[in-house]
């Protein structure tokens, strides 16, 4: 069981940067990602801030979540004797940062930039190979960074879809533990409800989060990064993956134009908890209140490409039981589904 060994939420924390680098003992030549958007907002920054304390740096661009990106830095990384990798930006960044120090057995850093999924601390790299996307295992975060006035900068959408990504736990749980009762898969309770706590408590504060004030950045920082712990502690992602995320991944190859990754997890979040027979209309209006996507429309998506997505789940991770079963929904079932819950008129 690998856990981060610090984690630091607050206003300009960022700056302790090099603090946190020296008390886990790193020095020789680090290496700094960011995106092509996020290097002014914050990868500038931390190379700046770790120069100006004595430390050797490199910065690099990280255009996309893709194996080839992986590789590059995989390649700086044994080129420049890269000791440490800190990844500040997105999620795509902190997800190609996260796999290459795995890869080359080095510690790594995230520093997000924005709230959006619990990739911040989570042990999985979402990783895109062609047209689809694969959750490829990785080492966690040795540290977790997350400034609140970097990540307050963002677009509320980006928080809003981070509330989605955590508020889907509360399906993706029963889904584990359905696969524990009828297939005896391992199920590890202290996960489970680790993950579960984190669901219930941005469902209790949507009003709270909605100010978008410090406090909110908090409690959904400190969700996100304990969902990702609690991967950490399960050994999989199962504790923040079900048959939700199935949804989400379908509607990324179905759909022309989709919405981010936990908006379509909240949405799908809603439709699986109607199947679990549990309190869907909860997650929806905690979702509404938030003010995150909980229909089609909303997710500048189609009806059909809803029912298709649906239709398609359970073929995107075969291996992992969900409320779907083996054999999914018929297209018939998939309607009423998504009728029901008002994800499509």
């Amino acid at each position: 069981m690998k856990l981060p060994r610090e984690v630091i939420i607050g206003a300009g924390v960022i700056d302790k940067t090099p603090r946190i680098c020296e008390s886990l003992g790193y020095s020789g030549n680090i290496l700094v990602l960011s995106g092509p958007h996020t290097v002014k907002i914050v990868g500038e920054r931390i190379k700046e801030i770790l120069d100006d304390n004595r430390f050797k740096t490199t910065l690099h661009i990280v255009n996309d979540a893709s194996m080839n990106s992986v590789e590059n830095v995989r390649k700086i990384i044994k080129k420049a004797n890269i000791s440490v990798v800190l990844a500040a930006g997105g999620g795509k960044i902190i997800d190609v940062g996260k796999l290459s120090s795995s890869l080359e057995n080095k510690p790594f850093i995230s520093i997000p930039s924005s709230a959006s999924h619990d990739g911040i601390a989570s042990p999985q790299a979402s990783i895109k190979n062609v047209n689809v996307t694969h959750s490829i295992k990785a080492d966690m975060p040795t540290a977790i960074i997350a400034d609140t006035e970097v990540i307050s900068k963002a677009p509320y959408r980006l928080l809003a879809s981070g509330c989605g990504d955590v508020i889907s736990n509360a399906t993706a749980v029963k889904d584990w533990e359905l696969a524990y009762k009828l297939r005896n898969e391992y199920y590890g309770e202290y996960a489970a409800s680790l993950s579960q706590m984190c669901a219930e408590l941005v469902m209790k504060n949507a009003k709270i989060i909605r100010t978008r004030g410090e406090e909110a950045f908090r409690i959904v920082l400190e969700a996100l990064i304990s969902s990702g712990v609690a991967m950490g502690i399960a050994g999989s992602s199962r504790p923040a993956s079900g048959a939700e995320h199935m949804f989400s991944h379908s509607l990324d190859l179905i759909a022309k134009h989709h919405g981010l990754h936990g908006e379509q997890c909240g949405v799908g979040s809603i439709m699986m908890m109607y199947l679990h027979g549990g309190n869907w209309e909860k997650i929806r209006n905690s979702l509404k209140t938030i003010g995150a996507p909980t229909n089609a429309k909303e997710l500048g998506v189609t009806n059909e490409e809803i029912v298709k997505a649906l239709c398609y789940a359970h073929k995107i991770r075969p291996e992992r039981y969900t409320i779907l079963g083996e054999k999914g929904l018929t297209r018939e079932a998939a309607e009423r589904l998504a009728q029901v819950t008002g994800v499509i008129e």
